[in-house]
């Protein structure tokens, strides 16, 4: 008992000895693919927009390859929607304002001030804001709006709490005593269908955002 005793004592101080914690800032750009089934919608069709990311981080790492990081992050999940044919007028931008909290283990290698690291984990997120803007053809009046709006979220159709998958790859620079920076490419990749099944025919649709951004970390 004693000998156990001791190994963890001595395990809890090895760790303690390597575990730091750090916190700071990110921001970036990001690009969103939406997916969708369009049935018999053929005419319609969905492009990826691009889009803004900033928030906080944090991170603890427990030694010099592991970690674990949250982040508290203000993501737009763009896209375009429009309609070709007879109808082709209809084409709008629609910008989708999210907050996420991604939490992730963070695997790092390399040398002491250059260091490669890739981060996998989850993410939750809610749909705080969604506009549009461009142009409505009415096809009973044949007449053409111009929209620049925002959007009235339905509790039936739109499901605002999001959560999936998120990964990423990237390099941090360590230079001075409590500074470090990185760059990172992540995806964050939704399992969880921005529309509810609320018709008759299932409608599904999903996004999935492709990121770059930079940290800075301020290191205790």
């Amino acid at each position: 008992m004693k000998k156990l005793l001791l190994t963890i004592a001595l395990t809890g101080a090895m760790c303690s000895a390597h575990s730091q914690w750090r916190v700071g800032a990110t921001a970036g750009f990001d690009w969103n693919h939406y997916s969708i089934d369009n049935h018999y919608m053929t005419d319609w069709h969905y492009e990826g927009k691009k889009g803004l990311t900033i928030g906080a981080t944090s991170q603890y790492n427990f030694n010099d390859w592991l970690a674990l990081r949250a982040d508290l992050i203000y993501t737009q999940k763009n896209h375009r929607q429009y309609r070709t044919g007879e109808l082709a007028e209809t084409d709008y931008d629609t910008k989708n304002s999210y907050l996420q909290l991604p939490l992730m283990s963070s695997f790092s290698f390399g040398g002491e001030k250059v260091r490669g690291f890739m981060n996998l984990g989850i993410y939750g997120g809610y749909w705080l804001k969604s506009s549009l803007k461009g142009s409505f053809h009415n096809p009973l009046t044949d007449e053409v709006s111009d929209i620049d709006e925002d959007v009235t979220f339905i509790s039936e159709r739109d499901r605002r709490l999001d959560f999936g998958a998120v990964g990423g790859v990237g390099v941090e620079y360590i230079f001075g005593e409590h500074w470090a920076a990185q760059v990172e490419a992540r995806c964050y990749y939704s399992t969880v269908s921005t529309q509810k099944d609320y018709m008759a025919i299932k409608d599904p649709k999903y996004n999935t955002t492709i990121g770059a951004q930079a940290a800075f970390f301020y290191i205790f």
